[in-house]
C-alpha cells in the first residue's frame, strides 16, 4: 500500500518560531459558512504507540493568495464538539481502509 503525501503547513507559535504539520483534513459547515483545517506535527505519526496530538483551526482564504490561509483559533464549545464529532468520522474511517 502507497502511503499518499499529506500537504504540509507551517504555523508560527506565539514566540514566531515556526513549525510543520502535516494535514489531516479540512471540512466546511454550510450552517455557519465557517472551514476548519486539522493537523499533526510532522512526524508525529511514526510512533504508533503514542497518542497522536491533533490541532484544530478556523480558516479563512486570504484574498488573493493561493494556498494562502489565516488561522484562528477553535473558541466555542460548539465549535469544538463539531470538529471532535468530525475527527471522529475521519478516525473511522482511516481504519477501515
Amino acid at each position: 500500500m502507497q502511503e499518499e503525501e499529506k500537504e504540509r503547513i507551517v504555523i508560527p507559535d506565539e514566540n514566531g518560531d515556526e513549525h510543520l504539520f502535516d494535514e489531516l483534513f479540512r471540512f466546511h459547515v454550510d450552517a455557519t459558512n465557517n472551514s476548519y483545517i486539522l493537523v499533526t506535527p510532522v512526524g508525529a505519526e511514526e510512533d504508533e504507540d503514542e497518542e497522536v496530538e491533533v490541532f484544530a483551526f478556523r480558516y479563512e482564504d486570504r484574498e488573493g493568495e493561493e494556498d494562502d490561509i489565516a488561522l484562528f483559533p477553535v473558541e466555542t464549545d460548539e465549535e469544538w464538539e463539531m470538529v471532535e464529532e468530525m475527527l471522529n468520522t475521519f478516525s473511522e474511517e482511516e481504519e477501515e481502509e
